[in-house]
Formats: structure tokens, C-alpha cells, sequence
């Protein structure tokens, strides 16, 4: 073979090699790019972000003036897991400096958006957050995981219980912590466990009906601790 057929090859076979990697490139596995622009724009310190899932998402997206005349800032995705939601916690979050962080996860979890993960290890990712925020001055609240008969996208799971039992280990570490803690379940939970039909289109996300239950439940809780704070 002569050397300028063999530099031709090599040539060829590196910008094969290059496409390839490029069209393998990784997605962004925790969503940083959601937030990165609006997190730059920020021009002051958010009093209270609130990290969750298309729960909270869905909230903004239905009352953004429930938001805004709270001075609440979302941070939530559609679709996370408490997993991405921490790999994310010190950009969308501690990065952003508020007062206070709400944190309302665990249902993609059980749902294994992200594939199986326990409990316990569920609980070890929200307390790493409260961890996260606790060492920089942040004031944590927990949520409660609201009610959820199945999930349309990964059937089959029996999550009532689930959520049921998650909640109970949530609210007995934030009972040993002192960290306050929000029950949107005990409210929007039928007796069987799934979520109260008038509050939910598909079982798992809340209606406007739905999300109106919320907004009497949180404001006292964050009210509580911004007065505690001093705002």
C-alpha cells in the first residue's frame, strides 16, 4: 500500500471515528441544560425554589400567578427521579442561593423512570439534598409523594402502598431532623391510595382542582419558616 493511500485510509477511518462519537454523545443525564439559561438570567436570589417533577411542573405550568405572587421559583422536570433531581441540586439550586428549597419527589422512583431503586435509597437521596442545602444556609422543607393508584406509562406497579410507606419514612426523618414537612397525601389520597378522582386526569398528575388543595397546604409551611428566618 503506498503512504498516500494509507494517510487517505487513516484519514477516512478517523473522521468515521469522530462522526460516531459524536452521534453516541451522551444526553444530558441529570437535565442541566434545563435551567442553565434561566439560572443566568437570575439578576437576584430566588426566596424559595422549589425542586421536584412534572408534578410541580404541571403546577407552574397551570398557576404560574400562584408562583410568582409567592415569589416561588420552579426548578422541577417532567419525568425526574430523585437521582437526577440531586446531581442537579447544587446548579439549580444552591448555585441560586434562596432562602428556602420545597422538595416533592419520589414518584418517577417508584414509577422507575430511572430503573429500580428501593426505598431506603430513595430516602438517602432526599436527605443527601437536605444535606446539600443545610450546609449552605438553605432552609429544607419535604414534601410528601402525593397519591397514586398506577402509572400509565409502566403499569402494574401496586404504587399506593409504596407511596404510603415512602411517605411514613420521609415524615419520620423529618420529624428527627426538625425539618418541616408537607402532606399533600393525607388530603388528596383515596381510601384505596390512588389520588381522589376529581383531583387527577390520568391518576398520578393534579388537576386544577388538584393543585387548588395544594396551594392551601404550602404557603403556611413556607410562610412558617421564611418568619422564622426573618425573611
Amino acid at each position: 500500500m503506498n503512504s498516500n493511500l494509507k494517510k487517505l485510509l487513516l484519514c477516512a477511518a478517523g473522521l468515521f471515528t469522530a462522526t460516531l462519537c459524536a452521534a453516541q454523545k451522551p444526553a444530558d443525564w441529570a437535565n442541566f441544560g434545563r435551567f442553565e439559561a434561566d439560572n443566568a438570567a437570575l439578576t437576584a436570589a430566588p426566596k424559595v425554589v422549589l425542586m421536584g417533577n412534572s408534578i410541580t411542573e404541571g403546577w407552574i405550568g397551570k398557576h404560574p400567578e400562584f408562583f410568582s405572587s409567592h415569589g416561588y421559583v420552579s426548578r422541577a422536570i417532567s419525568g425526574q427521579t430523585t437521582s437526577q433531581m440531586l446531581v442537579r441540586f447544587r446548579a439549580d439550586v444552591v448555585e441560586l442561593q434562596p432562602q428556602v428549597v420545597v422538595i416533592c419527589a419520589g414518584t418517577n422512583d417508584i414509577a422507575q423512570n430511572t430503573g429500580y431503586i428501593s426505598l431506603e435509597h430513595i430516602l438517602d437521596n432526599l436527605q443527601s439534598m437536605v444535606d446539600l442545602a443545610r450546609a449552605h444556609g438553605i432552609r429544607p422543607i419535604l414534601c410528601s409523594v402525593p397519591p397514586t393508584g398506577d402509572f400509565p406509562w409502566n403499569p402494574g406497579l401496586e404504587p399506593a402502598p409504596k407511596i404510603i410507606r415512602l411517605n411514613e419514612m420521609i415524615k419520620a426523618y423529618a420529624d428527627e431532623e426538625g425539618i418541616p414537612y408537607v402532606d399533600y397525601h393525607t388530603q388528596m389520597a383515596a381510601e384505596d391510595g390512588s389520588m381522589i378522582a376529581a383531583y387527577t386526569n390520568d391518576g398520578v398528575h393534579p388537576t386544577e382542582a388538584g393543585y387548588v388543595v395544594m396551594e392551601r397546604i404550602l404557603p403556611p409551611v413556607v410562610e412558617q419558616v421564611l418568619a422564622e428566618i426573618g425573611r
